[in-house]
């Protein structure tokens, strides 16, 4: 990974020409996907250890560090416009804890201008929402949510956009989240538009208000944000998230360009920009607007926030405060790993990955005793890697936060079938449904179209590995957020013999760890194959 060190170099890179007097420069200073992570985290998205946090070049972010980077970018700015583009519930210890009412004094403490619904700030329903964003002293933005229906989430709390007035210009932020965040969370009966539909609406409302500079604050992820600056005229920047894409010029394995510029209806180029997750970059871009509102520059890059960088002292404290809490059981140590268990979003969305062997197998084991054949879950469920040597049961509450139960069931070999095809129609968007398996070996093709991407299915019958019946019914074991339809599993909602509400999916790791009788060993062993 390339490092950029100093935030000094962002001011190199975003140095231009004398603007002609007519023409306006704004500095969006943003993230994206924050996750709980107050604490400074690993490479690959863990709390670091305290050994981990004395070795230079170990630990990135966390809020302390975050606040500081964005107190001096703000101050290095002519025109700044702080922005996050939503997901702060959920991923660690903190939220198991205290809900999102550190995430709001967080955000107040920094003092966004804005920040976008994310879908998991619906993870623990409607009230909890309420709560956060009665708790805000920012607008919260959602131009494609409806909650005039939901009893216990205020109505007109949540925005539609708003406008930030910054040197002498009014800037309109526009907020959306993804459409399918039912799927993805509890909504009860809050209601979700199309994204393009709804965030046309409010462009068009601001511009015919005689707003001339518009910024979308999505939470829909990199490849629908390309979708969204195709088809909505009018809209000048897109801050990105939900993805958790790394847009970047010098970072090896970024995914496209900062910005990516993609080409509007009415000709112009809109940029579009992503700052990865968890606090370890921070975003800075600079546009530039002509008289007419246009933008005609747009340049800038992420910031990596190294160790090296100074945190905030007096956020540092509160952190520090906080997290005395969780320590008991952050603490508790409950096994141990001869090596890293990869559980990367870029792995586990995409293919077979050993966090989702070791998940699913734990959740087989468990079940074995009931006559369970198999188990899928979904990758977007995990939400860590485990680093080598002790693991605590808070390292695996950070993989799994959600608290989901194991849920055992009966469905067809069909319903398997359109389980696992609906898992890997969206693979190109990173998206959370990617089915990570046990007891169970499939072949996939990228390459076709979604709905006919599987090529075979593989089931144990003695000790052998035979084609799945479509016919037959299988004892399957998942979590209860995908048998009731969550990322999209229908086929699992018509199950027979249904019991939902097995022990949380951490107490069967934690389980599984305890009866290793040494070290586990991570593995991969093909069980899931792309193929052409």
């Amino acid at each position: 990974m390339t490092r950029r060190t100093p935030l000094a170099l962002a001011s190199v890179l975003l140095a231009s020409l004398a603007l002609p007097a007519s023409a306006f420069e704004l500095t969006i200073i943003h993230t994206n996907d924050v996750h709980d992570r107050f604490e400074p985290i690993t490479s690959s998205g863990s709390t670091c250890s305290a050994e981990q946090l004395a070795e230079p070049g170990e630990c990135f972010g966390g809020i302390a560090r975050l606040a500081s980077a964005i107190a001096e970018r703000r101050a290095a700015s002519e025109n700044p416009l702080v922005l996050d583009a939503g997901d702060w519930f959920q991923g660690t210890l903190f939220f198991v804890q205290y809900g999102g009412e550190v995430a709001a004094e967080m955000i107040n403490t920094i003092g966004y201008d804005a920040v976008a619904v994310g879908n998991h700030e619906f993870d623990k329903g409607p009230a909890e929402l309420d709560a956060f964003v009665n708790g805000l002293d920012v607008p919260l933005l959602s131009s494609n949510i409806d909650v005039s229906a939901e009893p216990a989430l205020e109505d007109g709390l949540i925005l539609p956009s708003t406008v930030v007035e910054v040197g002498g210009e009014r800037i309109g932020v526009v907020g959306v989240v993804a459409e399918d965040t039912p799927e993805l969370a509890m909504t009860g009966e809050v209601a979700f538009e199309a994204p393009i539909e709804a965030v046309r609406r409010e462009v068009e409302r601001l511009s015919g208000e005689g707003i001339d500079k518009i910024v979308v604050l999505s939470h829909i992820g990199y490849v629908a944000d390309q979708r969204l600056a195709e088809a909505v005229d009018g809209i000048d920047v897109i801050v990105g998230g939900h993805s958790h894409t790394l847009l970047a010029n010098d970072v090896e394995g970024a995914v496209g360009p900062y910005p990516t510029m993609v080409t509007g209806p009415g000709g112009t180029d809109v940029p579009i920009v992503q700052a990865a997750a968890y606090t370890q970059y921070l975003g800075e871009l600079t546009v530039t607007f002509d008289e007419n509102g246009v933008v005609t520059a747009a340049s800038g890059d992420p910031i990596l926030l190294e160790s090296t960088l100074p945190e905030d002292e007096t956020v540092k404290a509160r952190v520090a405060e906080l997290s005395g809490g969780l320590e008991e059981i952050r603490n508790k140590v409950i096994g141990q790993t001869s090596g890293p268990i990869d559980g990367t979003r870029e792995s586990c969305r995409s293919g077979e990955c050993e966090m989702g062997n070791f998940v699913a197998d734990a959740m087989l084991e468990h079940t074995a005793g009931q006559g369970t054949q198999l188990v899928i879950i979904n990758g977007g469920g995990l939400r860590a890697s485990i680093d080598e040597g002790e693991i605590t049961q808070g390292e695996v509450l950070t993989v799994l936060p959600f608290l989901n139960t194991l849920s055992t069931f009966e469905v067809s070999g069909q319903a398997i079938l359109a389980a696992l095809e609906n898992g890997v129609g969206a693979v190109e968007e990173g998206a959370g449904r990617f089915p990570q398996v046990a007891g169970l070996e499939y072949d996939w093709s990228r390459t076709a179209e979604p709905g006919s991407r599987i090529r075979a299915v593989r089931v144990m019958q003695g000790d052998d590995w035979v084609p799945i019946d479509p016919q037959a019914t299988y004892l399957v074991a998942s979590n209860n957020f995908m048998r009731n339809g969550g990322d999209g599993y229908e086929s699992f909602v018509d199950a027979q013999n249904v019991y939902d509400f097995g022990p949380t999916i951490d107490t069967v790791v934690a389980d599984y760890l305890a009866a290793q009788g040494g070290a586990y060993e991570p593995y991969l062993d093909g069980r899931i194959n792309e193929v052409d």
